[in-house]
């Protein structure tokens, strides 16, 4: 995933100019809403239950409320891509229109597949997900390439070759959790509700995943703004090479141990159960902080020659953020991992409050480093929200199990 990831830098920056690379990070950010607001929350809920589904020996009956609950998700996304086609139309900006609708195909394709890694990956087929998170980015950099050098180098053009790569990747996810479906036994003696059981487990992620998508986006948005397409492509760049593959590696852990954690915190009732899930969070946390100081201070001595290598040279003047990025990632990564202590115990509301003031906090750092140091202001941002951020869940940990 991560040498896939890496690549497409590389070759899309060579096909593509900043400004169109600078687009398609706009348009990244329409897939990135679905994700937070939708498809994501959805994802965490039907992965939190799979394990109590197995105790209750109801797995057909959860596959089932996962299932209607995606049916639901993809025709919101439905509304969506049209009444944003009829807004851009009134408003008069046709030339957003066509990446809009590509970017949600996306988004519904790649939530899709997220959901079915995430029921294999809580079900312990982990070398189908490793296959198919894999091959998944590397499709994405070579089909998107190779359409970019036939059809012309546009933001468009690219969308579309992550819409058809993800779509390939879709198709052998289905085929492959056929696995899943055969194995199931049906138990008519168990009647719980589990659409009702994920859909309260989700909802809270869903709400604060609208001001998550607001601080992850208003980077880009507020570059657009107050400087140019160049340096927001120049931001993007800097972006995958340095806050994504480290929130992506810790990611990966995550992927292996919360199906893991789940299964520990079982339904959340057991005090017992729950300290153990903790005190594995916070060896997680720790690792994670102690890889991002690491790297952090590699790429400090070698951020420029990093850049030689991965990316077009027109994007080398600011490759000395690098390490600065990167010690956001890994810091908010560090966060992430810590919380899902909180989300084994099921305390998804308990999390609502400072997800959302943190998010708001991080957009107006966002708005005010653009507005006064661009690019720069906007790594100095993030990092500031990635420390407000870990430090807030540090605090709501220790006194969720106290």
């Amino acid at each position: 995933m991560v040498t896939g990831s890496l690549v497409g830098v590389r070759l899309l920056t060579e096909l593509l100019s900043p400004s169109s690379y600078g687009e398609l990070a706009l348009g990244m950010t329409i897939a990135t809403l679905v994700n937070q607001t939708i498809l994501g929350p959805l994802c965490g809920g039907i992965t939190r239950f799979y394990a109590p589904a197995i105790e209750y020996g109801d797995l057909s009956g959860y596959l089932n409320a996962a299932r209607k609950l995606v049916l639901y998700a993809i025709g919101v996304i439905g509304l969506i891509a049209i009444f944003s086609t009829v807004g851009m139309a009134l408003s008069g900006k046709i030339k957003w229109v066509s990446i809009t609708i590509i970017a949600l195909l996306f988004a519904a394709l790649g939530g899709c597949n997220a959901i079915l890694s995430s029921i294999q990956s809580a079900a312990r087929q982990r070398a189908i997900v490793a296959l198919h998170q894999g091959s998944d980015s590397w499709l994405r950099s070579l089909v998107g390439a190779g359409l970019l050098l036939w059809l012309g180098a546009t933001s468009t053009v690219a969308m579309i070759g992550y819409a058809f790569a993800t779509i390939l990747v879709l198709g052998s996810q289905v085929f492959f959790f056929r696995n899943i479906i055969v194995s199931i036994t049906v138990n008519t003696n168990i009647e719980k509700n589990w659409k009702s059981e994920i859909w309260g487990f989700s909802w809270p992620s869903g709400i604060w995943g609208i001001f998550t998508w607001m601080q992850l986006t208003s980077d880009r948005w507020s570059l657009q703004i107050f400087s140019t397409m160049h340096e927001v492509g120049s931001y993007a760049v800097l972006y995958q090479l340095g806050f994504y593959p480290i929130s992506m590696i810790t990611g990966m852990v995550m992927q292996f141990l919360v199906p893991i954690l789940y299964q520990r915190a079982g339904d959340a009732s057991d005090r017992t159960r729950n300290n153990g899930v903790n005190k594995l969070s916070w060896y997680l946390t720790w690792t994670t902080l102690g890889l991002t100081c690491f790297i952090f201070m590699a790429t400090l001595l070698f951020h420029a020659l990093i850049f030689r290598i991965l990316v077009a040279e027109e994007y080398n003047s600011f490759s000395y953020l690098l390490p600065w990025m990167i010690l956001a990632g890994g810091v908010f990564a560090s966060g992430q991992s810590l919380a899902s202590s909180l989300l084994a115990q099921m305390k998804t509301r308990e999390m609502m409050t400072v997800t959302i003031v943190t998010a708001l906090f991080g957009v107006m750092l966002n708005f005010a480093g653009s507005y006064w140091y661009g690019i720069v202001g906007i790594v100095g941002a993030g990092v500031l929200f990635s420390i407000l951020y870990f430090l807030c869940i540090v605090v709501l940990v220790k006194e969720a199990n106290k």
